[in-house]
């Protein structure tokens, strides 16, 4: 049983859209530039989308877990430093590290990632509208949790190298939990949450993989030199 009721829940998302107004206007603009930098092949268009990543995780982990779920929830507190660790994470390996490269293509990889970004911050919001909790108690895209883990597994999807396994552990792991809403809360945009993380972990490319396809297509070694 959960520890408020669904009234509460979306009280509290009413009361935090008030609060941050305009952030998710700000949430829309960083959605844009990120999708300009990889469509345009900007340089260091990865390192731009992982800090965008790595600040949408941070803010759902401190303004909105911590901040103001964590009152009615007291589960939150984990659920806060999931996201802060998230955060870091994508800062660290892309933002800082460099080592998230992201392209546009039309190979299903790619298609499929641009769906689940048109999903997460377009359709979420209109099944929202549809289901009756519109503005202001909708979870909005990048500055509540669920649509913005759909929308990172989008953004992921088109990376051109692969991505380790601990990188989207975190996103994984929330799809789970997340997901339980679309039951419990009968938010029912939050099915393509887990939608988003099977689609993630079938179709993002891993370290291991890369390395068996490296070695299997590099030369044979001449043993008779």
């Amino acid at each position: 049983m959960l520890p408020f009721t669904v009234e509460r829940f979306f009280s509290v998302f009413a009361d935090y859209n008030a609060a941050i107004w305009p952030a998710q206007i700000v949430a829309y603009v960083l959605l844009a530039l990120a999708l300009w930098a990889v469509f345009t092949e900007r340089p260091r268009a990865g390192r731009f989308a992982g800090a965008i990543l790595g600040v949408f995780w941070l803010w759902n982990g401190l303004a909105y877990h911590l901040t103001y779920f964590a009152p009615i929830n007291p589960a939150a507190f984990a659920f806060a430093a999931l996201f802060v660790v998230q955060g870091l994470l994508f800062l660290a390996h892309a933002a800082i590290g460099g080592r998230l490269a992201l392209s546009f293509g039309t190979d299903w990889r790619r298609i499929a990632g641009l769906v689940l970004i048109v999903y997460a911050a377009l359709v979420y919001e209109l099944l929202g509208f549809l289901s009756g909790h519109g503005w202001p108690r909708a979870p909005l895209f990048g500055v509540a949790p669920c649509p913005t883990a759909i929308f990172t597994f989008g953004l992921l999807l088109l990376t051109a190298r692969p991505i380790p396994i601990w990188l989207v552990a975190i996103p994984v792991i929330w799809t789970g939990i997340g997901a339980t809403a679309a039951i419990l809360l009968d938010i029912y945009e939050d099915l393509g949450l887990l939608a988003s993380g099977v689609l993630g972990l079938a179709l993002l490319p891993s370290w291991g993989r890369r390395r068996l396809d490296d070695r299997s297509q590099s030369p044979p070694i001449d043993t008779k030199s």
